[in-house]
């Protein structure tokens, strides 16, 4: 398995233009998170990465959401690294995080900053390229080099989920969308007749996954035993 930091910086995509089918996948991220972040509930949400920045939430009752990005966009409402977050323990109701993963040298760090800041039952939203799919299969082919796919280091969801639930985090919602190698830039109507299908048979093997995951945490109070035990009978000597 290869590991999680990489000492190559891979390409950092600063709109959803530059990413194969970017504006697709954008529409309809957008639609399939409007039914989920009605449930969010809190007073801050924070999109972390240039692609999180441009993703609409009108639906949410967060009214207050931060936009963080590391360099200057229009979207932009602070700028910050996603490994170093200028932001308090514990602060934090909902996280959303568009490929910001996949394009990242140290997921661990950007995770363990999340953590560090999200509220207990706060939410987080991962987005990212799935490697066993048709996409994430021809990332590896030697077409079209200057497409972003080929940077893309697409984590498989049962790697991502377990570095949630070391975090002490539970899965509530997982999606597979668009089942395409996406590398052509085809024009993709997830209304089709195969797309549906697919995703109702072939959802694990979709080329873009959606995990949303709520933070739990366990109370440290101790609670006392119901029964008390008996104390032992211990027989002495008597002298008379």
């Amino acid at each position: 398995m290869r590991p999680a930091f990489t000492h190559r910086k891979p390409r950092y995509p600063k709109s959803w233009q530059e990413l194969p089918c970017g504006e697709q996948i954008r529409d309809l991220l957008t639609e399939r998170l409007r039914q989920a972040s009605r449930h969010w509930f809190g007073y801050h949400l924070v999109k972390l990465g240039a692609l999180s920045a441009e993703l609409n939430l009108p639906d949410c009752p967060i009214s207050h959401q931060v936009a963080v990005t590391g360099g200057a966009a229009a979207s932009a409402s602070v700028l910050a690294r996603s490994r170093e977050l200028p932001l308090q323990k514990r602060s934090v109701d909902a996280f959303v995080l568009a490929f910001e993963l996949d394009f990242a040298q140290d997921p661990h760090q950007i995770l363990r900053e999340v953590n560090r800041a999200i509220m207990p039952d706060g939410h987080l939203v991962l987005v990212g390229f799935n490697p066993l799919s048709p996409a994430g299969l021809a990332k590896y082919l030697p077409f079209r080099r200057a497409s972003l796919l080929h940077d893309a280091r697409c984590f498989s969801t049962m790697r991502i989920k377990d570095w949630l639930n070391l975090l002490g985090f539970e899965i509530i919602e997982e999606q597979g969308l668009l089942h395409s190698e996406l590398l052509f830039e085809r024009h993709l109507n997830p209304d089709s007749r195969w797309q549906r299908w697919a995703c109702r048979y072939w959802r694990w093997f979709g080329s873009v996954y959606v995990l949303v995951a709520k933070k739990r945490e366990l109370p440290l109070s101790l609670i006392r035993p119901k029964w008390s035990p008996k104390p032992a009978f211990i027989g002495k000597q008597v002298n008379i």
